[in-house]
């Protein structure tokens, strides 16, 4: 039997040993380079081509979610008027028109749809972007030639599963930051149930009218409703330095009180001062809020604890994110000490869930004060139990450290003469709500400084 080598089989000369070693690590080392200049443009393809958020410090492109709107169960009020209603269907043999304003650009777009609430499959049979006539939100007709075919693996047809979304494919198409966007859907079949995902404060007008339009420059027989249905996000491939804020909020960032078709939210006001400074690079604002919506229970739409990881966590793109939300649970809770006791020590806890939630995917989370509600018939109660509840919530965001960053939009509209009350030029009436110069005041309050790095 041979022998196997080894050291008291073989004693090479300590020269020899040296000399061997050196070869040996040289090798290796070419090997290495060599393995690294084939693999990395490899992984540079693959992280632009599939939407891979880029590292820090690199010069891939990635995918950022530059449009979205929080996906709710329809309420019968909310649902589209007959004949796009039946008794057990809805959309059927329907054109749905509908247009939303990006925040960054881009060459390269790709749509979500969203069946979250259905209970039966949405087959979506055709689907077009265009660029709106004019620019404009809110219209029915598209710039002519503009129109442009959207697949789905290649397909034009597609069906979004029960509780899903569908990814569309990427696609060449031109967006300059802050436009607006036209998405046109048809539907031959119909969704068959009455269990529609919409986003119904739009503050933008939407079209239907029967049969396929898809393609149509206008639809000037087509029925108005100011709600979105179906579309959750708009895409965009960008560069490294593009990333997104994200916003979680309630009524009060979906706009109530602003103006339909004015896109005059604070979110599109923040938007609009993070364009006028270039130093912030690209940044698009995403705004996740629902009317009605809660931190602790479900309302208008899941809990915020609940819907965290579907409009937050798993957005692309995302660096930042903004809380602004909290008041609907003071309000709707009971107006007594115990009670305000219990949802104030609830909400703080629900804030450090939060953090540590979306610190894990490495967002930065920026806790924003609660405005006052003092005035408003439905809130303000005559003891101030809710407005003591209001000040200790507001006290521990601003002191306790618990957020990266503090956004004080209460000092930004609060009335300095009786700071449980926004100041009277500010609100839409109802002393909750703001008109719309109520929120450029919430937008100017944010600090654009704390959207200047990816890295943080």
């Amino acid at each position: 039997m041979q022998c196997v080598q080894c050291v008291q089989c073989v004693r090479p000369s300590r020269t020899q040993s040296f000399a061997r070693l050196v070869s040996t690590c040289v090798l290796l080392l070419a090997l290495a380079v060599t393995a690294s200049a084939v693999v990395a443009p490899a992984e540079g393809a693959r992280a632009a081509g599939s939407g891979a958020a880029a590292p820090a410090g690199s010069s891939a492109r990635h995918w950022v979610n530059t449009w979205t709107a929080m996906p709710q169960l329809t309420e019968p009020g909310n649902m589209p008027p007959p004949p796009f209603t039946e008794e057990r269907a809805v959309l059927v043999d329907t054109t749905l028109r509908q247009t939303v304003r990006v925040s960054t650009g881009g060459g390269r777009i790709r749509l979500r749809f969203s069946n979250a609430f259905g209970d039966t499959a949405l087959p979506l049979t055709a689907v077009t972007v265009a660029l709106p006539l004019g620019g404009r939100a809110g219209v029915s007709a598209v710039e002519p030639g503009s129109p442009r075919r959207v697949t789905f693996a290649g397909r034009a047809s597609a069906t979004v599963p029960v509780g899903a979304q569908l990814v569309s494919d990427p696609m060449d198409f031109g967006l300059e930051p802050g436009s607006n966007l036209t998405v046109t859907a048809y539907l031959a079949e119909g969704q068959r149930s009455t269990a529609l995902t919409s986003h119904p404060g739009s503050r933008t007008t939407s079209y239907l009218q029967k049969a396929d339009h898809t393609r149509d420059q206008d639809l000037p027989e087509a029925t108005a409703v100011n709600h979105w249905y179906l579309l959750s996000d708009v895409e965009v491939l960008t560069g490294p330095a593009t990333a997104a804020v994200a916003v979680l909020g309630d009524s009060l960032t979906d706009g109530r009180g602003s103006t339909t078709n004015g896109n005059d939210r604070w979110t599109d006001r923040l938007l609009d001062r993070l364009r006028e400074h270039p130093a912030n690079g690209e940044v698009a604002v995403l705004n996740q809020a629902a009317g009605g919506n809660r931190v602790l229970s479900d309302g208008l739409g899941p809990n915020v604890l609940a819907r965290l990881d579907r409009d937050v966590l798993s957005r692309s793109g995302v660096s930042w994110l903004i809380v602004f939300e909290g008041v609907n649970d003071i309000g709707t809770a009971a107006a007594t000490p115990a009670a305000q006791r219990s949802v104030t020590t609830e909400l703080i806890a629900a804030y450090e869930q939060i953090v540590v939630r979306a610190h894990a995917q490495g967002i930065r989370v920026y806790g924003a004060t609660l405005t006052p509600f003092g005035g408003n018939a439905m809130y303000d109660d005559p003891a101030g139990h809710r407005e003591a509840s209001r000040e200790e919530v507001n006290s521990w965001i601003r002191t306790s450290g618990g957020f990266d960053a503090v956004v004080d939009l209460d000092q930004a509209v609060r009335d300095p003469a009786d700071p449980g009350r926004l100041r009277a030029t500010l609100h839409d009436g109802d002393w909750l709500h703001l008109n719309p110069e109520g929120y450029r005041a919430l937008a100017a309050a944010v600090p654009l400084r704390l959207f200047r790095s990816r890295t943080g």
